[in-house]
C-alpha cells in the first residue's frame, strides 16, 4: 500500500469511526445545542467587562454618569430616584455612554419584573442598578456553566456509547470467526484490541466529541468579540495579529499530532505483546512451575514490558510538547498586545474588555490543540480495531440456508481434501456414518482424525468435496441448526468460571433445576457435586477452567452438558485417556449412558474403548488406510493390529 493510500485509508478510519454516532444523533444534537448556550452566554458576558471596570474606575456601585449637560442622541431619559429625569449627554465621552447602556438595560428588567427601585440618584448610579447589572452578569455566567454541564454530559454519554457499541461489535466478529482462525492468531493480542485499543478510542472520542462540539464556538465567541472590539476602538493591528498568530502556532502543533499517532500505533502493538506475554504465563503456569522458569519468565516479561514501556516515553515527549509551545506563544501575544495598549494609552476598561476574552480563548485553543492528539491517538487505535472487524470470517452462512430440525439417514464425507496454511491433513476421504452407528476413527497423532470431527461440526469448511448430512451440504444449512443437532466431548474439557449447574446448562439456558439433576446422574456426576465435597452443590462456582474440580469431575459435566442439551450426533474425542482407572469407570458409563440411541463419531486414543463401535477407520497421513470391525481389523494384521499389539504391549510392561 502506497504512503497516499495508507493516509487516505486512516482519513476513512477517522470518517467511519464518526458513523457509530448516528444511531445517537439526538442526544449529540442536544450537547451541541448546549455548546452554542455556552459561547452564546459568554460572548454576552464580555459586554459587561468594561462596564463594570468603568464602575470601579469612578468610586465602585455610586459611578456618575453625567451632569448638567445637553442631551445629544439619548434613546431615553433615566428617571432618578424622586422621578424626575436625569440630563445625560453621549458627547462628553464613550464612557459616559457605556454607563447609560448598563442603566437604560437595568430599567429594562425592572420594568419587566414589575420592580419599583431607584436606579439613578443625583446623577449617580445607585447600588440596585449595580446589582441588578451584576444578576445580569451571574445570569450569564449560570447559562454558560449550564451549557457546559449539559454538552459534556451528553457528548461524553454519546462517546462511551459508541465505543461500548465498537466493543460489542468486535467481541461478536470474533466469535463468529473460524477455528482456523484461532488456530492463527494470538489471544492475547484479540484480548488487547479488545480492550486497550477500544480503551484508547474511548478515551479520546469521548473528550474528542466534547470539545469539538463547544470549543471552537466558544474560540469562535473570544475571537468575533475581540474584533468587534478592536473595530470600534479603531485597533486593528489585534485581528492582524489573530490572524497571523493562530495559523503559526497551529502550524506545529499539526506536525508533532502527526508523529505522535505513528507513535501510539507501535505503542499499541507493544501493549499486544505484553498482554500477550502474560496470557501465555497464566494459562501455562503450571508448566512454568513444574520445570522451575519462573525467573526466565519475569526476566522476559520485564524486557517485553520495557519495549513498551520506552514506546510509550517517546509518544509522551511529543504530546507534552505542545502545551508548553501553546503557552509560550500565548505568553508572547499577551506582551505584545499590552505594548501595544501602552502605546495607544489605552484605559483599564478598554484593556479589560479586550484581555479578557483573550484569556478566556486560551482553554479553548488548548482543548482544540489537545482534540489533535486526541484524534491522533485514537485514529491509531481505530486503524488497527477496523483491520480487526474488517477481517471476513472463513466459514460463512448462506444467505437462504436451510434449517434442519432432525438427522434421519446418514452423515457422509465424499472425496473430502483439507489444508491447514500449506500442509494438507486429509486426501481425498470417504466415509459413510448412519444414523445410530458408532465410527470410530483411530491414528497417529496429526493424521487428522479431529479434523473430521471438525468438518461434520462445520467449525472449518472443506477445500473441495463436500460433508453432507441426510444429502444436504453442510454449508448449505444454517450453522445453528446444524450445531443444535451436534454435541461435543473433548478430551480437554472446557468449563467456564461460574455455577456447576451452569456448566451443566450451558447448551441449554431454559433447563430447569430437575432436568440439570436428571442429567447430573447420569452423567455419574450427582453424587460428587451434593455429598459435601463442593460445599455450595450445584452453586458452586467451578473457577477459571474448572480450577476447583478433578479431572474426572470436570469430564462428568461436560457429559452432563451434553446429556442435557440432548444431541442426534455425538462427538467424542477420548474423554478417559487421561483419567485413573476408578474414575475412568465412572465416567466410561456416563459416556454409555451418553451414546445411547445416538449417532456416535468417537475419535479414539484407547483402543479398548471402540471395540464395539460398528465401524473403525485407520488414518495414516490423511489417508483412510484401513477399515471394518475390531474383529476384521485384527484378521488383516495390518496397521491397526500393529497400534493395538503396541498398545496392549505396553500396557503388559508396565504391569510387570
Amino acid at each position: 500500500m502506497s504512503d497516499k493510500d495508507k493516509y487516505s485509508y486512516k482519513r476513512q478510519s477517522y470518517f467511519r469511526l464518526l458513523t457509530y454516532a448516528k444511531p445517537y444523533k439526538y442526544k449529540l444534537a442536544i450537547g451541541i445545542l448546549a455548546g452554542f448556550v455556552s459561547a452564546g452566554s459568554l460572548f454576552g458576558s464580555f459586554f459587561w467587562i468594561k462596564d463594570f471596570m468603568e464602575s470601579v474606575e469612578n468610586r465602585g456601585s455610586a459611578t456618575p454618569i453625567v451632569k448638567n449637560e445637553s442631551v445629544q442622541n439619548i434613546p431615553a431619559a433615566i428617571p432618578d430616584a424622586g422621578g424626575k429625569p436625569v440630563q445625560t449627554a453621549v458627547d462628553t465621552g464613550k464612557k459616559d455612554k457605556n454607563l447609560l447602556q448598563m442603566v437604560q438595560t437595568s430599567q429594562k428588567i425592572i420594568n419587566y419584573l414589575h420592580i419599583d427601585v431607584p436606579l439613578v440618584k443625583d446623577g449617580m448610579m445607585t447600588w440596585q442598578c449595580l446589582l441588578i447589572a451584576s444578576s445580569m452578569f451571574i445570569l450569564l455566567w449560570f447559562l454558560r456553566s449550564a451549557g457546559v454541564y449539559v454538552n459534556k454530559l451528553y457528548t461524553r454519554w454519546v462517546g462511551t456509547r459508541v465505543v461500548a457499541d465498537l466493543r460489542d461489535l468486535a467481541f461478536e466478529r470474533l466469535v463468529q470467526q473460524s477455528m482456523k482462525f484461532y488456530g492463527k492468531i494470538d489471544v492475547g493480542q484479540l484480548i488487547s484490541r479488545c480492550t486497550n485499543d477500544t480503551s484508547a478510542i474511548e478515551s479520546s472520542v469521548s473528550f474528542t466529541i466534547e470539545d469539538a462540539t463547544r470549543c471552537p464556538i466558544e474560540l469562535l465567541a473570544c475571537v468575533g468579540f475581540v474584533v468587534y472590539t478592536s473595530l470600534q476602538n479603531e485597533a486593528l493591528i489585534i485581528p492582524l495579529l489573530l490572524l497571523i498568530g493562530l495559523p503559526v502556532s497551529v502550524l506545529p502543533i499539526v506536525i508533532i499530532g502527526r508523529q505522535i499517532r505513528k507513535i501510539y500505533q507501535k505503542a499499541f502493538a507493544r501493549i499486544a505483546d505484553v498482554i500477550s506475554r502474560m496470557h501465555e504465563v497464566f494459562t501455562g503456569i503450571l508448566i512454568v512451575k513444574s520445570y522451575n522458569m519462573e525467573e526466565k519468565e519475569i526476566s522476559t516479561f520485564k524486557n517485553v514490558n520495557r519495549t513498551y514501556f520506552r514506546t510509550v516515553i517517546k509518544a509522551l515527549r511529543a504530546e507534552l510538547m505542545i502545551a508548553p509551545l501553546v503557552e509560550f506563544v500565548s505568553v508572547v501575544s499577551v506582551i505584545i498586545f499590552l505594548l501595544y495598549c501602552c502605546y495607544r494609552s489605552m484605559p483599564i476598561s478598554d484593556i479589560a474588555q479586550l484581555i479578557v476574552p483573550i484569556i478566556f480563548a486560551y482553554q479553548p485553543v488548548k482543548n482544540i490543540i489537545k482534540i489533535n492528539t486526541y484524534v491522533q491517538r485514537s485514529m491509531a487505535a481505530a486503524d488497527r480495531y477496523f483491520d480487526l472487524i474488517d477481517m471476513k470470517p472463513e466459514v460463512v452462512e448462506k444467505p437462504d440456508a436451510a434449517e434442519v430440525a432432525d438427522f434421519k439417514k446418514e452423515i457422509r464425507l465424499n472425496n473430502v481434501i483439507f489444508s491447514y496454511e500449506d500442509r494438507k491433513i486429509l486426501d481425498g476421504i470417504d466415509l459413510v456414518i448412519p444414523k445410530g452407528g458408532v465410527v470410530a476413527v483411530v491414528g497417529e497423532t496429526g493424521s487428522g482424525k479431529t479434523t473430521i470431527a471438525n468438518l461434520i461440526a462445520r467449525f472449518y469448511d472443506v477445500d473441495s468435496g463436500s460433508v453432507t448430512i441426510d444429502g444436504k451440504d453442510v454449508r448449505d444449512i444454517k450453522i445453528s441448526s446444524l450445531r443444535n443437532l451436534i454435541g461435543i466431548v473433548s478430551q480437554n474439557t472446557i468449563l467456564f468460571n461460574d455455577t456447576i449447574a451452569n456448566n451443566i446448562s450451558y447448551g441449554k439456558p431454559t433447563a430447569t433445576k430437575e432436568q440439570i439433576e436428571a442429567a447430573a446422574k447420569q452423567a455419574n456426576a450427582h453424587t460428587f457435586i451434593t455429598d459435601g465435597r463442593h460445599s455450595e452443590g450445584f452453586d458452586t462456582v467451578v473457577g477459571e477452567k474448572g480450577f476447583k474440580l478433578s479431572g474426572g469431575e470436570k469430564q462428568r459435566i461436560s457429559i452432563a452438558r451434553a446429556i442435557l442439551k440432548n444431541p442426534s450426533i455425538l462427538i467424542l474425542d477420548e474423554a478417559t485417556s487421561a483419567l485413573d482407572t476408578v474414575t475412568e469407570r465412572l465416567v466410561q458409563e456416563a459416556l454409555d449412558n451418553l451414546m445411547g440411541n445416538r449417532t456416535v463419531f468417537a475419535i479414539a486414543h484407547r483402543l479398548s474403548t471402540i471395540r464395539h463401535a460398528n465401524l473403525i477407520i485407520v488414518l495414516s497421513q490423511g489417508k483412510i488406510v484401513e477399515q471394518g470391525t475390531h474383529d476384521e481389523l485384527m484378521a488383516k494384521g495390518g496397521q491397526y493390529k500393529k497400534l493395538h499389539d503396541m498398545q496392549f504391549g505396553l500396557s503388559k510392561e508396565v504391569e510387570q
